[in-house]
């Protein structure tokens, strides 16, 4: 008994062309596809090479060049930081040029009143700025499209514009050299709106919405369960821009207050004052003045960047 070998039959297979059939055409792209996810290198974590490390590391020393010379300056005498070349190793004078600072310019009451002033201003930003750009960019009303330009249009103006009928307003209040007279005037930003709202356009799916809708939650059980946990990495950045531009705000905190009661910046104006100031004085004010900021970016930077990676690995 024998037995022919059948020939192996191939199924016929034509070019992927303009009119051909689309099984064709699918399974050279099918492969195209799998040939491209298996390249060298697919899917792996990019490694930066040692131009970029050094780069990297160059630009570190050049932003920690300034938080470190005020390190230097405050340590020294006023007559060493005004040599020629000025000194660049630490002295011995820090805590005594702290201590004059901490007393000259009432640096305890100013750090306790930027606290107040930078957590409230940053805390009430980040929700209404939220509140706002969920409403902008997800809900449907009349004049939506309106408000939203007549609010980047209030970016346009210059804040100097404001000022004299804002001192008025804050003095027909009774809020004059008081710290609600810093904290109700930037209670939320135009940009902090328009941030929010570009994100949300974005990262927040319509279908979440409507899921909640048919689930029976109104807009506000919408914004607390669906809209905050999905901008918590925005708000983080978000409060951490505004604290930080509210802490170091100058110019409506030196015509709302008195030296009695400042922020940290109307407090180093107190150091700078004389025919001669203490340079060295100045420089400890300020490095007093900076170290909260230091601290926070050192707590919570990691949390900060964290959520953000998170948001973009989720976006």
């Amino acid at each position: 008994m024998t037995t022919e070998a059948v020939p192996a039959v191939r199924p016929a297979t034509t070019p992927g062309k303009a009119g051909g059939t689309g099984r064709s055409g699918g399974g050279a792209s099918g492969a195209g596809r799998v040939a491209r996810a298996l390249r060298p290198g697919a899917g792996r974590q990019m490694h930066g090479g040692p131009v970029a490390h050094l780069l990297l590391g160059v630009a570190s020393l050049l932003s920690l060049f300034p938080i470190y010379y005020t390190l230097v300056a405050a340590s020294r005498t006023s007559g060493e930081v005004t040599n020629t070349p000025p000194p660049l190793v630490p002295g011995p004078n820090l805590f005594t040029n702290l201590g004059k600072a901490w007393e000259q310019a009432n640096m305890g009451t100013a750090m306790i009143n930027s606290m107040i002033v930078a957590g409230s201003v940053a805390t009430c930003t980040v929700l209404f700025a939220t509140l706002a750009g969920f409403a902008f960019a997800k809900l449907r009303f009349t004049g939506r499209n309106v408000l939203l330009m007549l609010v980047i249009g209030t970016m346009m103006i210059p804040p100097q514009l404001g000022v004299v009928p804002l001192f008025m307003m804050m003095a027909d209040l009774g809020l004059g050299q008081k710290l609600p007279s810093v904290i109700f005037p930037t209670l939320v930003s135009a940009v902090g709106v328009f941030f929010m709202r570009q994100y949300l356009a974005e990262a927040l799916p319509d279908e979440l919405i409507e899921a909640g809708r048919v689930d029976g939650a109104h807009s506000l059980r919408i914004f607390w369960s669906i809209v905050l946990p999905v901008c918590r990495p925005p708000m983080a950045v978000l409060f951490m821009i505004t604290f930080v531009q509210a802490w170091n705000d100058f110019f409506w905190p030196y015509i709302a207050l008195d030296t009695t009661n400042p922020t940290i910046p109307v407090a180093l104006t107190e150091l700078s004052t004389g025919y001669v100031p203490d340079m060295s004085v100045v420089m400890a004010g300020a490095l007093l003045g900076t170290l909260p900021l230091l601290v926070m970016f050192v707590v919570f930077g990691r949390q900060i960047v964290g959520g953000i990676m998170q948001g973009a690995v989720k976006g």
